[in-house]
């Protein structure tokens, strides 16, 4: 396997310092790994320029000629599935075998949308006359940008390019400042399959001054933004101007509700696998976890004995479940709502602390007893801490679960398809996961309602995202 260094030189990176790049740094020992160039707005501009032109001539491929080249991208981030999660673990964080999972989740989008681009159909209308014949087709918007969070620095990117590239759109990508590398080995694989250098291209820098850019200009048509719900609405509001286009996939707040009759053992499982997938940073992620009072301490007891067996280490070690948060804030905020929820009468059963590893490494916190009134239940927690909410009935928790601004993705666990119907259907809430604690794939749309957002990503909704409609009337007298 080619070094990772060797390989990242292609994107003209830098391994020592240089003036106007920024470090990145492994947030699990502090390891400077590259230096990164800043882009500025006007150095933006230039590129979109370029970019204006290399989509008109990227959209004249037909759908089969830029099918096969997507899915020569696919073959080759498959081809370096190893590699790639190695970039990503060093800069991120995240386990190493969590690591891989998300190469082949980034890799299925760039799959999926190559073999989706060939059903981009359009309607043959009814016409009013008989002397006319009307056509409806869909067209790729232009010229797109992308800014994407550091919590999935590779499949958030395929998530937003795969279908903007698949349809005839050009992507220029802000990728996060914490983890660039992870989107630059991405941009040189695309490259190495055929995708023009103009029509997929990262950047990074300051990412007000980058956003402001984008969307100031003119050229961009579409901007897709994941990331927290404030920068999101003054992305949306700045876009105005320019009467954008816009996928915005915002904040969660992501309740879980276990009823008596579910199977214990399978709720368990699915709260670790939502709370805890990559230390509890996703905007999926169980934030509230509601439990019946029936099983409510039988659940306590047995997610505490299993997550007090899962391992906190470096993410490059194989046995490792648990890495790094990202940076020191990010451990901060978690104390803060450790704090506050102990102070309102919450119980620690498991962590509640940093670990003794030092630097981020935070324990796997279980907190019971939790309430309304503390913080972590309207607000985003984005860390490895795990409040457990006692409920008696349905229509109580329903209310409690919907009880945020946010609508990004719910969990339910009930063996009662009475409950399935009734519950998932009264969420507000843009996912559900029944029985299950991973919901996420290339088949089916992401995205949420209220205040997480608007559009979807992912299936063959997704791709409409990046189209536009032309109707065309054809009088033939």
């Amino acid at each position: 396997m080619e070094n990772f260094r060797d390989f990242l030189k292609h994107a003209d990176i830098k391994f020592k310092e240089c003036k106007n790049h920024f470090a990145v740094k492994n947030p699990a020992n502090g390891e400077i790994l590259a230096f990164i160039k800043k882009t500025n707005a006007n150095e933006i501009s230039q590129i979109l320029t370029g970019m204006q032109k290399a989509q008109k001539e990227w959209a004249n491929l037909n759908a089969l000629q830029r099918s096969d080249i997507m899915l020569k991208w696919h073959e080759k981030i498959v081809q370096n599935r190893e590699m790639l999660a190695e970039i990503m673990t060093l800069e991120q964080g995240k386990a190493i075998k969590e690591a891989r999972g998300e190469i082949d989740y980034a890799a299925s989008f760039v799959r999926w949308f190559a073999e989706e681009c060939r059903r981009i159909d359009g309607d043959i209308l009814t016409p009013l006359k008989q002397t006319q014949k009307l056509f409806v087709i869909n067209q790729p918007i232009g010229v797109c940008a992308a800014i994407t969070p550091w919590n999935f620095p590779s499949s958030m990117i395929t998530r937003k390019a795969a279908p903007a590239l698949a349809c005839g759109c050009a992507m220029i990508v802000k990728s996060a400042s914490a983890t660039p590398l992870s989107a630059y080995a991405l941009q040189i694989l695309a490259q190495k399959a055929g995708i023009p250098n103009d029509v997929f291209i990262i950047v990074n820098g300051d990412a007000s001054e980058i956003s402001d850019a984008f969307c100031k200009s003119d050229t961009v048509r579409k901007i897709t933004f994941t990331g927290s719900t404030e920068v999101g609405s003054k992305i949306y509001e700045k876009s105005a101007k320019t009467i954008k286009k816009i996928s915005l996939e915002l904040g969660g707040n992501a309740p879980v509700i276990v009823f008596d009759d579910a199977n214990l053992q399978k709720a368990v499982d699915g709260v670790i696998a939502s709370k805890f997938r990559n230390s509890g940073q996703t905007c999926v992620c169980a934030n509230r976890v509601y439990v019946q009072s029936g099983i409510y301490d039988a659940l306590c007891e047995k997610l505490v004995k299993k997550v007090k067996e899962m391992k906190i280490g470096e993410g490059i070690k194989e046995d490792t479940d648990f890495g790094p948060l990202i940076n020191e804030s990010a451990v901060e905020k978690v104390e803060e709502l450790i704090k506050d929820a102990l102070n309102k009468g919450a119980k620690c059963l498991l962590g509640g602390k940093r670990s003794t590893l030092g630097g981020t490494f935070f324990e796997p916190t279980i907190l019971n007893g939790a309430t309304s009134k503390m913080k972590f239940a309207k607000e985003e927690i984005f860390g490895p801490l795990c409040p457990i909410f006692k409920f008696e009935n349905i229509d109580d928790v329903i209310n409690q679960a919907n009880d945020t601004k946010y609508g990004l993705a719910s969990y339910i666990f009930t063996e009662n398809l009475n409950t399935i119907t009734k519950v998932s259907e009264a969420l507000e809430y843009g996912m559900v996961g029944v029985n299950t604690g991973l919901i996420s794939n290339e088949v089916a749309p992401f995205g949420g309602v209220k205040m997480s957002g608007l559009g979807r990503e992912g299936s063959k909704y997704g791709i409409a995202e990046y189209m536009q409609k032309k109707y065309i009337c054809v009088d033939i007298k």
